[in-house]
C-alpha cells in the first residue's frame, strides 16, 4: 500500500515535506494479506489515486528504465575531468551501536532512526564539497533491505556521487552486524539511499557547487547513475505537480495588450533564468532542464543551416507546425489579432488510456532591435468564450512555451524551444525523461529538416 504524507506550519498552512511511503503488510503466516480497495469519495481522491497508480508503475519499471539511462549517459559522455573535486575526499564513515531506545517492540530498529543517522553521515559529506552547512533537498530511493535489532552495529558510508549546477547527490550505504558478524567481516546490507542537497549563502541564496571527478571505475558508475537518477527525478517531479490545471486568464479587448506583453515577457524571463542544466546531448541536439520549486521546465536547442528571419517566419506560423510535430493534429487560426498576435485553436492525438486534448493558444511574435537580440515567438494558453471547452476533447493549458531564435552567421542560426511542463504536457514528455522514448529528439530532427528544406526551396525560388 502507499500512504501519502504532508508535513505543515500550523496556522500558516506552509508545506515543509511531501512523502510518499510504500509498505507492505507482514503476514502471520505463509500466505499473502489481501488489502480492501480504498474507496474514493472525491474528485481530488480519484486524481491521487491515479497519481498513486502513475508512481507505482514507475517503481515496478525503476530498474529497467534507470539501466536504460545508465546506457544513454555512458554513451553521451558527459564527464568533465578538468577542475573537478575528487570524490574520494567526500567519502564519510560512521558507526552506531543500536541501542534499546533505537528500537521499536519487536527490537527493530526505527527506520526514522537510521533516516536521521543517514542524514547526518550524508551532510558531513556533502559540506566536504560546498564548505558549507548543506540544506536536505529531498532524499531519493529510500529502501530497506533487511532489518537490524538492538545489538547490532550499523556502518554507514557517504560519499557525494556527483553535482548538479546548485545540487548535490550524496548515496549512503547501511551496513549491520552483530558481534560475530564484525569478528568474520560478514556485514549485512539493509538500508541505501540518495540524498540530495543545496548549499545557500547567509542570505539563502542558492551557490554553485565545484563539479566532481570520479577517481575508480565504482565512482565513475556513481557518476552516471546519478545522472540518471535525476532524470527520473524529473519526471516524477513533473507527475506530481501536475495536478489540475489553473484555467488561463480570458481574452478579452480590454486586456489584449497586457496578455501579448505578458506572454512575450514570460518566455524571456523563462529562457534567462540561471541553473539551466544538460540532461541530454546527442546528434547535436541538447535537452536542458531547470527546476525552481515545484515547477520543471524544458528547453531543447539546436542549430540550422537557415538565416534567423527565415526560421521565425516559418516557425511563428503555426498552421506549418502539422508538417512537422506529430504532436499537432489540427491547427486553425481562431483569430488574427494584429501582425505580432494570433490565437490558434489545436487538437494533439490521444495518449493511450487518455482522450485526445486541445488547446486555445495565444501566438505572439516579436523581431529583435539589436542583431544579438532573438526573434521571440511566445506561446501561452487563454480563455475564448467562443470556443468553450467540449466533452470530446481534454481541454489542456500551456503556461509558458515558444521558441527563441539567435542568428548565428547569414546562413545559420540556433533555434531554443522552451516549455514550462503542466499537466497537459506531461505526457508528451514523460517518457522522454525516463528515456522510453526518443519522441522529443525525433520530433526536433524533424523540425530542423522541415526548415532546411524549405530554406532549399526559398533559395531555388530566388534563383528562378
Amino acid at each position: 500500500m502507499e500512504v501519502g504524507i504532508k508535513v505543515m506550519v500550523q496556522d500558516v498552512e506552509k508545506i515543509v515535506s511531501v512523502a510518499y511511503a510504500t509498505y507492505v503488510a507482514k503476514p502471520a503466516g505463509a500466505g499473502k494479506i489481501e488489502l480492501e480497495p480504498v474507496k474514493l469519495l472525491s474528485t481530488e481522491d480519484h486524481l491521487e489515486h491515479s497519481l498513486a497508480i502513475e508512481r507505482r508503475r514507475i517503481r515496478l519499471g525503476y530498474e529497467e528504465v534507470f539501466q536504460n539511462l545508465m546506457q544513454e549517459s555512458n554513451k553521451e559522455d558527459t564527464f568533465e575531468e578538468k577542475g573537478g573535486v575528487a570524490t574520494d575526499l567526500t567519502h564519510v564513515q560512521s558507526i552506531e551501536l543500536i541501542q534499546p531506545p533505537h528500537a521499536n517492540h519487536h527490537g527493530n530498529t526505527f527506520g526514522g532512526q537510521i533516516m536521521a543517522w543517514m542524514e547526518t553521515v550524508a551532510s558531513i559529506s556533502a559540506s566536504r564539497l560546498c564548505h558549507s552547512y548543506p540544506v536536505l533537498k529531498s532524499v531519493n530511493m529510500f529502501k530497506f533491505w533487511g532489518p537490524s535489532v538492538v545489538g547490532d552495529h550499523l556502518v554507514f558510508n557517504a560519499i557525494v556521487n556527483n553535482t548538479f549546477q546548485n545540487s548535490v547527490e550524496v548515496g549512503v550505504r547501511v551496513e549491520a552486524c552483530n558481534c560475530e558478524e564484525w569478528i568474520k567481516n560478514q556485514a549485512r546490507h539493509i538500508n541505501s539511499a540518495f540524498l540530495i542537497f543545496n548549499a545557500v549563502n547567509d542570505s539563502g541564496e542558492l551557490l554553485t557547487l565545484p563539479r566532481i571527478k570520479p577517481t575508480t571505475q565504482d565512482g565513475m558508475r556513481r557518476y552516471h547513475g546519478a545522472i540518471a537518477r535525476r532524470r527520473i527525478r524529473l519526471i516524477r517531479k513533473c507527475m506530481l505537480s501536475a495536478k489540475a490545471d489553473k484555467p488561463s486568464f480570458l481574452w478579452e479587448k480590454s486586456n489584449q495588450a497586457y496578455m501579448s506583453y505578458s506572454n512575450i515577457a514570460a518566455l524571456t524571463r523563462l529562457a534567462a533564468k540561471p541553473g539551466w542544466e544538460v540532461t541530454s546531448a546527442v546528434d547535436d541536439i541538447k535537452i536542458w532542464t531547470h527546476e525552481e520549486g515545484e515547477m520543471v521546465s524544458l528547453k531543447v536547442e539546436m542549430q540550422v543551416n537557415i538565416p534567423s528571419h527565415l526560421a521565425f517566419c516559418l516557425l511563428s506560423d503555426f498552421t506549418l507546425r502539422l508538417q512537422w510535430d506529430k504532436h499537432f493534429l489540427t491547427c486553425k487560426v481562431l483569430q488574427a489579432v494584429n501582425e505580432d498576435d494570433k490565437i490558434y485553436y489545436v487538437t494533439s492525438p490521444p495518449m493511450t488510456g487518455h482522450k485526445p486534448r486541445d488547446f486555445v493558444i495565444l501566438v505572439s511574435q516579436r523581431q529583435p532591435f539589436k542583431p544579438s537580440e532573438p526573434y521571440i515567438v511566445a506561446v501561452k494558453s487563454v480563455t475564448l468564450t467562443s470556443m468553450p471547452p467540449s466533452s470530446e476533447y481534454w481541454r489542456s493549458e500551456l503556461l509558458c512555451a515558444g521558441f527563441q531564435i539567435y542568428s548565428d552567421s547569414d546562413s545559420s542560426c540556433t533555434v531554443c524551444y522552451f516549455n514550462q511542463v503542466t499537466s497537459g504536457v506531461v505526457p508528451y514528455f514523460a517518457a522522454n525523461l525516463t528515456g522510453s522514448s526518443k519522441s522529443i529528439e525525433d520530433t526536433t530532427l524533424e523540425c530542423k529538416k522541415f526548415l532546411e528544406m524549405n530554406n532549399s526551396k526559398l533559395k531555388l525560388k530566388t534563383y528562378f
